[in-house]
């Protein structure tokens, strides 16, 4: 007999987490349950955990845990055949999943499902099947779950990065920015966002790519470089605005993103973007949060102001291609390593909690 219950780290409320054991559920014939190998700590994460994302409290408690590699562990034959899968396969899952009847899932924008289907986040796990995130041995995967298989040779800790991480950089820069050849493009953070950004610039053809970022930044930087950027500026250093300019003879970036989650990157990227440019926005600054925004800014230069939210199948199954090419050792980007009972020290690493502690990727490995 195999085992019947498996264990998750739950956050419980706003800065608490404990360890639990759940039963595995039951799995019929068009769902299935995935065994995790590792899952990515985003700094998504830290706002849920600390309470910055207050949107998610009504859901408490949750199981968090979006960046997400396992093998199907069990499954129905009408899954197996919809999603093109078999049991131990190595796959992938997306952070939404939709119902696929309301109107956003028949446009294909199951990122707005109205039933909220998003993994680590606006599930409670109170109730059955209760595992609806990755930070613990298992996983639920109801039918319309989004899973795609990636190659066994490929690293783990590049593999995860790719939905929540390049996924979603080849959809905001590439698909939604518009990043093509010889532009200009300005990325505003050097965190793992920030890092996939180059990559996506890159391969979407930009001709000089400009990463910045704070003293202590040092290592992301060389990073960046390693990845393609052309230039890193440290904005205690070096008026970034002033840079850019010099360096496009006073044209600015065609397209700028800001993945810093702070304020003043937001408003930052209004001066660092040409006439006519897109400034990306994918950031949650928090509901409480009021941004100062010089709309005559935005109103005289022509600049499109691109809100972007997630990564969807359009943009994983590229990104899948590209690590699996093996042109980027995206696996270097994890610095950071933690078991499952070391979840919440894995979130207050990332979140800039532990003193001493500066993290580029952390992930989870759940066996215990």
């Amino acid at each position: 007999m195999g085992a019947k219950k498996t264990t998750s780290a739950v956050l419980e409320s706003f800065g608490k987490i404990s360890i639990r054991e759940f039963p595995l559920p039951e799995i019929g014939d068009e769902d299935a349950l995935l065994e995790v190998e590792i899952t990515g700590v985003c700094g998504s994460d830290v706002g849920m955990y600390t309470g910055k994302t207050k949107r998610i409290e009504p859901y408490l408690p949750i199981i968090q845990g979006h960046e997400i590699l396992g093998h199907i562990f069990k499954a129905g034959d009408k899954f197996c055949v919809r999603h093109q899968v078999e049991i131990g396969d190595r796959v992938l899952v997306e952070f939404t999943f939709g119902c696929g009847f309301c109107r956003q899932c028949l446009a294909g924008n199951y990122r707005f499902c109205r039933e909220l289907g998003r993994y680590g986040s606006y599930i409670s796990c109170k109730n059955p099947p209760h595992l609806w995130g990755a930070y613990g041995q298992h996983l639920y995967l109801p039918p319309r779950a989004m899973v795609h298989k990636i190659k066994p040779s490929v690293p783990a800790e590049a593999a995860v990065i790719i939905p929540a991480v390049l996924g979603n950089e080849i959809r905001w820069l590439r698909q939604m920015g518009g990043v093509s050849i010889g532009d200009t493009v300005v990325i505003e953070g050097p965190g793992p966002q920030g890092l996939a950004a180059v990559v996506a610039a890159k391969e979407s053809g930009a001709a000089q790519i400009v990463i910045t970022g704070m003293t202590g930044d040092e290592k992301r930087f060389a990073m960046a470089k390693m990845f393609g950027a052309d230039h890193a500026v440290n904005v205690k250093e070096t008026d970034p605005v002033k840079f850019v300019s010099e360096l496009t003879g006073g044209e600015m970036a065609e397209v700028v993103i800001d993945v810093t989650g702070s304020p003043a990157g937001a408003t930052g990227a209004i001066d660092l973007v040409r006439q006519g440019g897109t400034v990306v926005i994918p950031g949650t600054y928090g509901t409480e949060t009021k941004i100062p925004l010089l709309l005559d800014k935005v109103v005289l230069k022509e600049i499109r102001v691109q809100g972007v939210y997630s990564h969807d199948m359009r943009s994983v199954v590229p990104a899948i291609k590209l690590v699996e090419s093996g042109k980027y050792p995206l696996e270097k980007m994890v610095s950071h390593r933690f078991s499952l009972l070391e979840v919440e020290k894995a979130i207050r690493t990332i979140g800039g909690m532990i003193p001493g502690e500066s993290a580029i990727k952390a992930v989870v490995y759940p066996k215990i």
